[in-house]
């Protein structure tokens, strides 16, 4: 089986939207296979970063960093989040995920991007180098309960700006909704 992780084109839109689905289950992965449509549209995401894991030419996995802006920083910084990090269930497990985070990050350290956030399992995310983001300052764009506080995490790429930087994430406006925040 040949892997391989590249930059995604448009016409991999429904395969991405396929692998979405897959991974989430149907009600929910069409809610999220809509909100990567939708962020790949939203002027306010942009630059996005949209990169898919292939096995022989097939789409297995996709993963989507988008633009976000520091409310109340000091300076302007360049930051994203990571939303979604998707496999197909029957690649999950494999290192694949792991891999689309790796390279996503490389090529977003490399275009000079500062933070990167995520909403996620806080068990699978902190191997791939983030950590609790609420105690480093930063408030996620609605309020997580304490309990899953530890599930909002951030990744510094350029040193010196942890500690340095502080305030709300303001996601695009696709993401900037409620309901996405719900962890």
């Amino acid at each position: 089986m040949n892997l391989q992780v590249r930059k995604a084109i448009k016409s991999d839109k429904q395969a991405i939207s396929d692998v979405v689905i897959a991974a989430f289950g149907e009600v929910e992965g069409q809610e999220i296979a809509d909100l990567v449509t939708d962020l790949l549209a939203d002027p306010s995401a942009q630059p996005v970063l949209s990169l898919v894991m292939t096995a022989d030419d097939s789409v297995i996995g996709h993963i989507l960093f988008t633009n976000v802006q520091i409310k109340h920083s000091q300076r302007i910084i360049s930051a994203s989040i990571l939303a979604p990090l998707a496999v197909q269930p029957e690649y999950q497990n494999q290192g694949i995920g792991g891999r689309l985070v790796r390279e996503g990050l490389k090529q977003l350290k490399t275009a000079g991007v500062e933070l990167v956030f995520v909403l996620g399992h806080p068990g699978y995310y902190p191997k791939h180098g983030f950590s609790p983001a609420g105690i480093k300052k930063f408030e996620a764009p609605y309020p997580i309960s304490p309990e899953n506080s530890d599930a909002w995490m951030v990744q510094e790429l350029q040193p010196g700006v942890i500690g340095h930087v502080c305030g709300q994430v303001i996601c695009a406006d696709e993401l900037n909704d409620q309901k996405y925040w719900r962890e």
